[in-house]
């Protein structure tokens, strides 16, 4: 392809994924799933044609997707506001991601296990990436839910995709060096490690805040982006959860007068520090869409039509995500003691985590025949049916919001003739403050 043929090509890509989120945000229609299909129907054409060697894709993919992984994490994080009050919403995200996570390994890969035929270890291996919800697409797509809903979107899935890959890498070194996965020993291991990341994590967090209020040179936001990412890379090296550390500089940078210890805060301009938020944040946002725009599109462009023959991706796939919702649904019936299923039920997406992690089962030496069985075809069945499922729990949300406004708490206090005629100050969705229980 000519230097000229690229310049028109990029750019359009670009405009392309711009309208498609515009598109997104008014029909509630996952926008990377525009972006897939762009890219599927781009490779179709240029098979069609004869043009089928890209294997630069192989080794591009992997890079885009782990620096848009970076991005989402320090994105969602630079989003959240911590308060006491909140503490209640961080504690319900938190244990929706870690248990949900282990349920759904634990049923998936006994069904591999016993079902299929693999290994036990090849069935935790690939059961983990097919069980995290993907912020990549659950953050942008709960835009239309009330405020505590939607911060606990934001919770749940970035604690769900630092828990998964924290256990996808736990998994294969415990099983590299033929481990038990679940024993006193290696769980203390475990935690003490955890413990240790969050103690460097602060102590890098409050360099980088120094370094972000010396440096004069008006270029300085993509220098501690780069350092996030070799924080990251090194963390990766020595199989670390270095996602943490993204997460702590994003939530302390956005927090920073409520988390920070006051001994540190006197050494630091609180006031310079704020300033420059805006910029980063503005500066994460963009190269977030820019990056996510790429792998996606470069994700379908990798998977060709050709290879779907049989009918068993979609089966696994269907199989896969409905039991996977079951569990979902089980656990908010369980927890909010409803029946009718609430719109978070439904905000469950699989995406960028998921294909990183797949791309990374390709390197693992001791899983054998297992690859032939669950792939890439499968888990692309699975995205897409669950992005499907979320758009339309988001649409059903966005059509039952007006019942919804008044809470059950709230209407029961009011006379008959007032429950459905509050003014529009009140009858405001983000000035009702939700119970514990109507929060999910």
């Amino acid at each position: 392809m000519s230097t000229l043929s690229i310049l028109i090509v990029l750019p359009l890509l670009i405009i392309f994924s711009y309208v498609f989120d515009i598109i997104a945000r008014k029909t509630k229609f996952p926008a990377v799933i525009l972006l897939m299909f762009t890219g599927i129907s781009v490779r179709l054409a240029t098979t069609i044609y004869g043009i089928d060697n890209f294997g630069f894709l192989d080794g591009l993919i992997p890079v885009l997707g782990t620096i848009g992984l970076i991005l989402i994490v320090l994105e969602g994080a630079l989003e959240l506001n911590i308060t006491v009050d909140k503490l209640a919403v961080i504690i319900k995200g938190f244990l929706a991601a870690g248990l949900i996570l282990i349920l759904n390994v634990i049923v998936i890969s006994l069904a591999f296990e016993h079902l299929l035929g693999m290994s036990h270890q090849a069935a935790i291996i690939y059961a983990t990436p097919l069980s995290i919800i993907s912020s990549a697409v659950a953050i942008p797509s709960s835009a239309g839910l009330r405020q505590q809903e939607k911060e606990f979107v934001v919770y749940e899935s970035t604690f769900s995709d630092i828990l998964g890959i924290m256990l996808f890498n736990y998994a294969i070194r415990q099983f590299e060096t033929n481990q038990s996965l679940v024993s006193p020993e290696s769980l203390i291991a475990l935690g003490l490690q955890i413990l240790g990341v969050i103690i460097v994590s602060l102590f890098i967090t409050f360099c980088l805040f120094q370094l972000l209020q010396k440096i004069e040179h008006h270029v300085k936001f993509f220098l501690i982006l780069a350092l996030l990412i070799l924080v990251y890379a090194f963390g990766k090296f020595f199989h670390l959860p270095a996602l943490v550390t993204i997460f702590i500089f994003g939530l302390f940078l956005s927090n920073v007068k409520a988390l920070l210890p006051g001994f540190l805060k006197r050494r630091l301009d609180l006031e310079e520090t704020e300033k420059g938020l805006h910029e980063f944040h503005i500066l994460t946002a963009e190269s977030t869409f820019l990056v996510k725009t790429f792998f996606f599109l470069f994700f379908g462009f990798s998977i060709k039509i050709t290879d779907f023959t049989s009918i068993e991706p979609f089966v696994y796939g269907l199989v896969i995500f409905g039991v996977m919702w079951a569990l979902r649904y089980a656990y908010f019936t369980i927890t909010t003691f409803k029946l009718s299923p609430s719109p978070l039920v439904f905000i469950s997406p699989r995406g960028l985590i998921s294909i990183l992690l797949f791309l990374q089962i390709a390197e693992v030496e001791f899983l054998g025949e297992a690859k032939v069985l669950i792939d890439e075809k499968v888990l692309l069945v699975v995205i897409l049916v669950s992005m499907l499922v979320m758009t339309r729990g988001t649409m059903k949300k966005e059509t039952t919001l007006p019942e919804e406004i008044i809470l059950p708490e709230v209407q029961d206090t009011l006379p008959p003739d007032q429950t459905t005629a509050l003014p529009p100050e009140e009858n405001n969705q983000d000035n009702i403050l939700p119970t514990e229980e109507e929060t999910l």
